[in-house]
């Protein structure tokens, strides 16, 4: 029978029970952490495994510039340093057209369709964005390794027959550096998004605060005057230097993904590039590793008073800087590639 997932109710109440989401969160995180640091002291070569990173997108032009597939190359890419054989399929390619070539490792990134398990290989959901498209039944497939990107929602739906591991999202350090160059686009206060043909928030708040604000997005016309609108596209080679080159960079999450703690890929990449940030809330808060570069308002009064030039409260550029090391070390995709190699071998040798 399908059904939706059970979710806390609102936000991580106070009292006993976030008490024990918290404890059990920080358990799951230090175990993960362990795992990759066991790996990471050294252990004897073996042979590299074949990987397929699996992902939404479609296979066409249009699915060309999808996040996910951006986010699935990374991976791939540090996956590759590691020694691995890595292939990444979009939806209609989702099936290996060579059978000859077998995949060991599934790497499923949750999104619009739900996942195929590929026999035979240990298969790996990971639920980067959207938790509410993700139903009870999905969960209970026999995937070898459930992954969120959200600590409290991993701790809130594991069950002790079902453990959902917290890994969050990541950034590539290769590319988002706190380092200035010539091309950076200097800006105010900048926002990279579509509009969705909704006026979002954060946004609106801005506009409302009398901010220098500067969009790259498209179907922003209905909602803002043409002057906040810079271009309808943002090239992804152009981000680093963007949110480099702005003063502040905004930042919004999804209301599925703010309710259950699912922080933002963006905040990775801005932090990494040494930006200071101006986000929503979500549950949970963000990564200790963000220190004072993501800041969040409740009211309109309070985003004029971050957005204003000279603001006080934000971290001096060695503070920024040290902040993006940390980010560098904790949460690059080569980080993430460890981690899911060192389980995706506990996963084959539990098999054994």
């Amino acid at each position: 029978m399908t059904g939706r997932c059970r979710r806390p109710s609102g936000r991580v109440a106070a009292g006993g029970y976030a008490e024990r989401v918290i404890s059990r969160a920080r358990n799951l995180v230090n175990a993960a952490r362990s795992r990759a640091k066991r790996a990471l002291g050294g252990s004897p070569v073996e042979a590299p495994l074949s990987w397929a990173i699996k992902v939404p997108a479609p296979d066409s032009p249009e699915g060309d510039v999808w996040g996910d597939v951006f986010y699935a190359e990374d991976l791939a890419r540090a996956l590759r340093r590691l020694g691995q054989t890595v292939y990444v399929d979009r939806w209609e390619t989702r099936t290996r057209p060579d059978p000859s070539v077998q995949d060991d490792v599934a790497v499923h990134l949750r999104g619009f369709h739900r996942p195929e398990l590929v026999d035979g290989a240990v298969n790996i959901l990971w639920i980067i964005s959207h938790p509410d498209w993700v139903s009870e039944e999905e969960l209970d497939l026999p995937f070898d390794l459930r992954l969120a990107a959200s600590v409290p929602w991993a701790a809130v739906m594991s069950r002790p027959d079902r453990e959902i591991r917290p890994l969050l999202q990541a950034t590539n350090v290769e590319r988002f550096t706190p380092e200035v160059q010539p091309s950076d686009l200097e800006s105010g206060v900048l926002f990279v998004g579509r509009s969705r043909n909704i006026f979002r928030p954060i946004v609106r708040d801005s506009i409302a605060a009398g901010a220098d604000l500067e969009v790259y997005g498209d179907l922003w016309e209905q909602f803002i005057d043409e002057r906040h609108i810079k271009a309808e596209y943002l090239d992804n080679a152009a981000a680093p230097g963007a949110y480099r080159g702005a003063r502040i960079v905004l930042n919004d999450h999804w209301d599925d993904m703010a309710q259950h703690g699912f922080v933002s890929n963006r905040l990775f990449d801005a932090v990494a590039a040494g930006a200071l940030v101006v986000s929503d809330a979500i549950t949970g808060g963000f990564p200790v590793e963000f220190g004072g570069s993501v800041r969040t308002y409740a009211s309109v009064d309070e985003l004029r008073e971050l957005l204003a030039e000279g603001a006080s409260g934000w971290p001096t550029p060695e503070e920024r800087a040290a902040t993006s090391r940390k980010v560098a070390e904790f949460h690059s995709f080569d980080a993430r590639a460890m981690t899911l190699l060192v389980s995706a071998r506990e996963a084959l040798a539990a098999r054994a």
